[in-house]
Protein backbone atom coordinates (compact mmCIF):
# COMPACT_ATOMS: atom_id res chain seq x y z
CA UNK A 1 0.00 0.00 0.00
CA UNK A 2 1.43 3.26 -0.59
CA UNK A 3 2.40 5.94 1.78
CA UNK A 4 0.44 8.71 2.23
CA UNK A 5 2.35 11.75 1.32
CA UNK A 6 2.18 14.78 3.38
CA UNK A 7 4.36 18.00 3.60
CA UNK A 8 5.95 19.24 7.09
CA UNK A 9 7.04 22.67 7.51
CA UNK A 10 9.24 23.11 10.19
CA UNK A 11 12.83 24.98 11.74
CA UNK A 12 15.90 22.74 11.48
CA UNK A 13 15.52 22.05 15.63
CA UNK A 14 17.96 19.03 16.72
CA UNK A 15 14.67 17.63 18.07
CA UNK A 16 13.24 17.24 14.22
CA UNK A 17 16.48 16.36 12.59
CA UNK A 18 16.24 12.50 12.54
CA UNK A 19 13.17 13.03 10.86
CA UNK A 20 14.61 15.48 8.25
CA UNK A 21 17.47 13.22 7.47
CA UNK A 22 14.59 10.22 6.70
CA UNK A 23 16.60 8.64 10.46
CA UNK A 24 13.23 8.36 11.81
CA UNK A 25 10.27 7.45 9.29
CA UNK A 26 6.64 7.58 10.26
CA UNK A 27 4.42 4.81 9.83
CA UNK A 28 2.42 5.27 6.56
CA UNK A 29 3.91 8.35 5.79
CA UNK A 30 6.01 9.98 3.13
CA UNK A 31 6.95 13.13 5.16
CA UNK A 32 8.47 15.56 3.25
CA UNK A 33 10.41 17.65 5.37
CA UNK A 34 10.85 21.19 4.49
CA UNK A 35 12.90 23.10 6.55
CA UNK A 36 12.35 26.91 6.95
CA UNK A 37 14.32 28.57 9.15
CA UNK A 38 11.93 31.96 9.88
CA UNK A 39 8.72 30.72 12.41
CA UNK A 40 7.11 33.85 11.60
CA UNK A 41 7.16 32.77 7.74
CA UNK A 42 6.03 29.52 8.58
CA UNK A 43 2.90 31.10 10.33
CA UNK A 44 2.04 33.11 8.17
CA UNK A 45 2.23 30.69 5.30
CA UNK A 46 0.21 28.36 7.20
CA UNK A 47 -2.55 30.50 8.77
CA UNK A 48 -2.68 32.65 5.41
CA UNK A 49 -2.90 30.16 3.18
CA UNK A 50 -2.74 26.61 4.57
CA UNK A 51 0.07 25.51 2.46
CA UNK A 52 1.28 22.64 4.42
CA UNK A 53 -0.19 19.80 5.37
CA UNK A 54 1.15 20.22 8.96
CA UNK A 55 3.70 22.39 10.56
CA UNK A 56 5.10 24.06 14.08
CA UNK A 57 2.82 26.84 14.31
CA UNK A 58 2.47 30.19 17.18
CA UNK A 59 0.58 27.91 19.99
CA UNK A 60 -1.18 31.52 20.85
CA UNK A 61 -2.84 31.71 17.29
CA UNK A 62 -3.95 28.27 17.91
CA UNK A 63 -5.21 28.43 21.03
CA UNK A 64 -7.11 31.55 19.87
CA UNK A 65 -8.13 30.39 16.81
CA UNK A 66 -9.70 27.38 18.75
CA UNK A 67 -11.39 29.61 21.41
CA UNK A 68 -13.02 31.56 18.75
CA UNK A 69 -14.22 28.39 17.17
CA UNK A 70 -12.68 29.17 13.75
CA UNK A 71 -9.07 27.15 14.01
CA UNK A 72 -8.92 25.14 10.36
CA UNK A 73 -6.44 22.88 12.14
CA UNK A 74 -5.85 19.72 14.71
CA UNK A 75 -3.09 19.69 17.12
CA UNK A 76 -0.51 17.33 18.45
CA UNK A 77 0.87 17.97 21.63
CA UNK A 78 4.47 17.87 20.19
CA UNK A 79 6.37 21.30 21.20
CA UNK A 80 9.03 22.32 18.90
CA UNK A 81 10.00 25.59 20.96
CA UNK A 82 10.11 25.66 24.40
CA UNK A 83 11.71 28.98 25.75
CA UNK A 84 12.28 30.64 28.90
CA UNK A 85 11.49 34.39 28.26
CA UNK A 86 13.00 36.64 31.63
CA UNK A 87 16.26 36.50 28.93
CA UNK A 88 14.49 38.11 26.59
CA UNK A 89 13.54 41.49 28.82
CA UNK A 90 15.91 44.76 27.35
CA UNK A 91 16.36 48.22 28.77
CA UNK A 92 18.59 51.38 27.95
CA UNK A 93 20.59 51.89 30.46
CA UNK A 94 19.60 55.60 30.86
CA UNK A 95 15.90 55.13 30.89
CA UNK A 96 16.28 54.12 34.83
CA UNK A 97 15.06 51.01 34.64
CA UNK A 98 16.29 49.02 37.53
CA UNK A 99 13.13 46.16 37.84
CA UNK A 100 10.55 45.10 35.67
CA UNK A 101 8.28 47.08 37.59
CA UNK A 102 9.99 50.65 36.24
CA UNK A 103 8.42 49.29 32.83
CA UNK A 104 5.31 51.77 34.16
CA UNK A 105 4.74 54.79 32.21
CA UNK A 106 7.82 53.58 29.94
CA UNK A 107 7.44 52.97 26.21
CA UNK A 108 8.58 49.19 25.42
CA UNK A 109 9.27 47.80 21.80
CA UNK A 110 7.80 44.18 20.95
CA UNK A 111 8.03 42.63 17.79
CA UNK A 112 4.52 41.46 17.96
CA UNK A 113 1.74 42.24 20.73
CA UNK A 114 -0.11 38.60 19.74
CA UNK A 115 2.61 36.35 19.46
CA UNK A 116 3.43 33.65 22.01
CA UNK A 117 6.28 34.85 23.59
CA UNK A 118 4.90 38.75 24.83
CA UNK A 119 1.83 36.44 25.83
CA UNK A 120 4.44 35.48 28.58
CA UNK A 121 6.56 38.27 28.97
CA UNK A 122 3.36 40.13 30.14
CA UNK A 123 1.88 36.86 32.38
CA UNK A 124 5.67 37.39 34.21
CA UNK A 125 5.71 40.53 34.33
CA UNK A 126 1.68 40.47 35.69
CA UNK A 127 2.06 37.62 38.05
CA UNK A 128 5.56 37.86 39.25
CA UNK A 129 6.52 41.17 39.53
CA UNK A 130 3.33 43.30 39.70
CA UNK A 131 3.37 45.22 36.95
CA UNK A 132 0.48 47.03 35.52
CA UNK A 133 0.32 46.30 31.92
CA UNK A 134 -2.04 48.85 31.11
CA UNK A 135 0.74 51.53 32.21
CA UNK A 136 2.57 50.56 29.44
CA UNK A 137 3.25 52.18 26.24
CA UNK A 138 3.69 49.81 23.69
CA UNK A 139 5.96 50.22 20.14
CA UNK A 140 5.45 47.07 17.99
CA UNK A 141 8.03 46.67 15.04
CA UNK A 142 10.63 44.04 13.88
CA UNK A 143 13.66 44.28 15.74
CA UNK A 144 16.73 43.59 13.73
CA UNK A 145 15.55 46.01 11.08
CA UNK A 146 12.59 48.65 10.17
CA UNK A 147 8.93 47.41 9.18
CA UNK A 148 6.93 45.28 10.62
CA UNK A 149 7.70 41.67 11.89
CA UNK A 150 5.90 39.06 9.25
CA UNK A 151 2.49 39.31 8.13
CA UNK A 152 0.81 37.66 11.17
CA UNK A 153 -3.00 36.61 10.43
CA UNK A 154 -3.76 37.35 14.07
CA UNK A 155 -7.67 37.85 15.02
CA UNK A 156 -8.21 40.67 17.14
CA UNK A 157 -8.53 41.18 20.75
CA UNK A 158 -11.87 40.56 22.58
CA UNK A 159 -11.07 44.20 24.23
CA UNK A 160 -8.63 46.80 22.44
CA UNK A 161 -5.13 47.29 23.54
CA UNK A 162 -3.46 50.72 22.45
CA UNK A 163 -0.27 50.07 20.29
CA UNK A 164 2.13 52.20 18.67
CA UNK A 165 3.29 50.74 15.47
CA UNK A 166 7.12 51.74 14.42
CA UNK A 167 6.65 53.85 11.31
CA UNK A 168 10.09 54.98 11.24
CA UNK A 169 13.08 53.48 9.09
CA UNK A 170 15.03 52.78 12.03
CA UNK A 171 14.23 48.73 13.97
CA UNK A 172 13.53 48.46 17.38
CA UNK A 173 16.96 47.88 17.78
CA UNK A 174 18.18 51.11 16.90
CA UNK A 175 15.72 53.35 18.39
CA UNK A 176 16.58 51.54 22.13
CA UNK A 177 20.51 52.68 21.60
CA UNK A 178 19.53 56.04 20.95
CA UNK A 179 16.61 56.10 23.69
CA UNK A 180 14.09 56.52 21.75
CA UNK A 181 12.18 53.60 23.34
CA UNK A 182 13.07 52.48 26.87
CA UNK A 183 12.62 48.91 26.72
CA UNK A 184 12.74 45.70 24.03
CA UNK A 185 10.82 42.65 25.35
CA UNK A 186 9.77 39.14 23.64
CA UNK A 187 11.39 37.18 21.38
CA UNK A 188 14.52 38.26 20.41
CA UNK A 189 17.92 40.30 21.53
CA UNK A 190 18.59 43.45 19.52
CA UNK A 191 21.70 42.74 17.44
CA UNK A 192 23.53 45.44 19.49
CA UNK A 193 23.26 43.51 22.69
CA UNK A 194 26.91 43.65 23.77
CA UNK A 195 27.62 45.86 21.27
CA UNK A 196 26.25 49.04 22.47
CA UNK A 197 26.55 50.61 25.81
CA UNK A 198 23.61 51.38 26.50
CA UNK A 199 21.90 48.39 25.86
CA UNK A 200 21.50 46.03 28.67
CA UNK A 201 19.64 43.34 29.91
CA UNK A 202 17.13 43.76 32.73
CA UNK A 203 17.56 40.28 33.98
CA UNK A 204 21.34 40.08 33.50
CA UNK A 205 21.61 37.26 35.83
CA UNK A 206 18.77 35.64 33.61
CA UNK A 207 20.03 31.98 34.05
CA UNK A 208 19.32 31.94 37.76
CA UNK A 209 15.74 33.98 37.48
CA UNK A 210 14.51 31.44 34.81
CA UNK A 211 16.18 28.37 37.24
CA UNK A 212 13.95 29.66 40.21
CA UNK A 213 11.19 30.14 37.72
CA UNK A 214 10.89 26.49 36.88
CA UNK A 215 11.88 25.26 40.09
CA UNK A 216 9.10 27.10 41.75
CA UNK A 217 6.53 26.43 39.27
CA UNK A 218 7.33 23.68 36.79
CA UNK A 219 6.52 26.10 33.58
CA UNK A 220 8.78 26.26 31.26
CA UNK A 221 7.41 27.89 28.51
CA UNK A 222 5.93 26.38 25.40
CA UNK A 223 6.46 29.05 22.21
CA UNK A 224 5.30 26.62 19.07
CA UNK A 225 2.98 23.33 18.37
CA UNK A 226 2.71 21.06 16.03
CA UNK A 227 -0.49 22.13 14.28
CA UNK A 228 -2.23 19.51 10.76
CA UNK A 229 -4.74 20.62 8.24
CA UNK A 230 -8.38 19.58 9.78
CA UNK A 231 -9.29 18.96 5.96
CA UNK A 232 -6.03 16.45 5.98
CA UNK A 233 -6.63 14.88 9.60
CA UNK A 234 -10.18 13.98 9.49
CA UNK A 235 -9.28 11.87 5.40
CA UNK A 236 -6.71 10.06 7.68
CA UNK A 237 -7.11 10.34 11.95
CA UNK A 238 -4.54 7.46 11.94
CA UNK A 239 -2.06 9.92 11.05
CA UNK A 240 -1.99 11.41 14.59
CA UNK A 241 -0.74 8.65 16.50
CA UNK A 242 1.86 7.36 13.52
CA UNK A 243 3.19 11.32 13.73
CA UNK A 244 3.14 11.54 17.44
CA UNK A 245 5.34 8.51 17.58
CA UNK A 246 7.80 9.74 15.07
CA UNK A 247 8.23 12.85 16.47
CA UNK A 248 8.68 11.38 20.21
CA UNK A 249 10.97 9.02 18.43
CA UNK A 250 13.06 11.97 16.70
CA UNK A 251 13.05 13.87 19.96
CA UNK A 252 14.29 10.71 22.26
CA UNK A 253 17.41 10.21 19.42
CA UNK A 254 18.72 13.67 19.65
CA UNK A 255 18.56 13.30 23.72
CA UNK A 256 21.01 10.54 23.34
CA UNK A 257 22.87 12.06 20.51
CA UNK A 258 23.83 14.62 22.62
CA UNK A 259 24.37 13.00 25.57
CA UNK A 260 27.10 10.88 23.53
CA UNK A 261 30.94 11.99 25.73
CA UNK A 262 33.11 10.45 22.83
CA UNK A 263 32.74 14.08 21.31
CA UNK A 264 30.62 16.70 21.49
CA UNK A 265 27.96 17.66 19.17
CA UNK A 266 27.27 20.86 20.07
CA UNK A 267 29.83 23.49 20.24
CA UNK A 268 29.37 24.18 24.33
CA UNK A 269 32.52 23.25 26.45
CA UNK A 270 30.89 23.10 29.29
CA UNK A 271 27.97 20.79 27.85
CA UNK A 272 28.70 17.77 29.88
CA UNK A 273 28.04 20.00 33.55
CA UNK A 274 24.99 21.73 31.67
CA UNK A 275 23.37 18.00 30.88
CA UNK A 276 24.13 17.54 34.50
CA UNK A 277 22.24 20.36 35.78
CA UNK A 278 19.47 19.16 33.28
CA UNK A 279 19.04 15.83 34.89
CA UNK A 280 18.93 17.67 38.38
CA UNK A 281 16.25 20.19 37.49
CA UNK A 282 14.32 18.53 34.89
CA UNK A 283 14.49 14.92 35.69
CA UNK A 284 16.67 14.43 32.98
CA UNK A 285 14.22 15.27 30.35
CA UNK A 286 13.58 18.88 29.60
CA UNK A 287 11.73 18.52 26.70
CA UNK A 288 9.02 16.21 27.04
CA UNK A 289 5.82 15.94 24.61
CA UNK A 290 2.25 14.93 25.54
CA UNK A 291 -0.45 16.78 27.16
CA UNK A 292 -0.06 15.69 31.18
CA UNK A 293 4.31 16.25 31.38
CA UNK A 294 3.31 20.12 30.03
CA UNK A 295 -0.24 20.54 32.16
CA UNK A 296 1.69 23.53 34.08
CA UNK A 297 2.64 25.25 31.43
CA UNK A 298 -0.07 24.99 29.01
CA UNK A 299 -2.96 26.03 31.77
CA UNK A 300 -0.81 29.35 32.77
CA UNK A 301 -0.96 30.07 29.04
CA UNK A 302 -4.47 30.20 29.03
CA UNK A 303 -5.02 31.28 32.19
CA UNK A 304 -3.12 34.47 30.36
CA UNK A 305 -4.58 34.72 27.26
CA UNK A 306 -8.16 34.87 29.41
CA UNK A 307 -6.59 37.82 31.09
CA UNK A 308 -4.70 39.29 28.05
CA UNK A 309 -8.21 38.86 25.88
CA UNK A 310 -7.64 36.93 23.32
CA UNK A 311 -10.04 34.12 24.48
CA UNK A 312 -13.39 34.42 26.43
CA UNK A 313 -13.01 32.20 28.98
CA UNK A 314 -10.76 28.69 29.79
CA UNK A 315 -10.19 25.72 27.78
CA UNK A 316 -10.11 22.26 28.73
CA UNK A 317 -6.22 21.54 27.60
CA UNK A 318 -6.87 18.14 26.61
CA UNK A 319 -9.66 19.82 24.36
CA UNK A 320 -6.93 21.21 22.15
CA UNK A 321 -5.23 18.56 21.13
CA UNK A 322 -6.40 15.19 19.18
CA UNK A 323 -5.89 11.64 21.18
CA UNK A 324 -2.38 9.92 20.89
CA UNK A 325 -0.65 7.26 22.72
CA UNK A 326 1.68 8.87 24.77
CA UNK A 327 3.17 5.19 25.71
Amino acid sequence: MAKLPLTFACGPYDRMEALKTGAVLPEGIDLNFLEIQAPREIFDRMCGRQEFDLSELSASEFITQTGRGTCPFVALPVFPSKVFRHGFMFANRKAGIRTPKDLEGKRVGIPLYTQTAMIWVRGHLQHEYGVDLRKIRWVQGAVEKAGTHGTPHALPLLKPVEIEVNRSDKSLGDLLAEGAIDAIVGSRAPDNLGKHPDVVRIFPDYRAVERDYYKRTRIHPIMHLVAIRKDVYARNPWIGNSLYKAFEAARRRALEEMRFSGAQKLMLPWLYPDLDEIDELFGGDPWPYGVEANRPTLEAMVRYMVEQDFIAKPMAIESLFVPVDVH
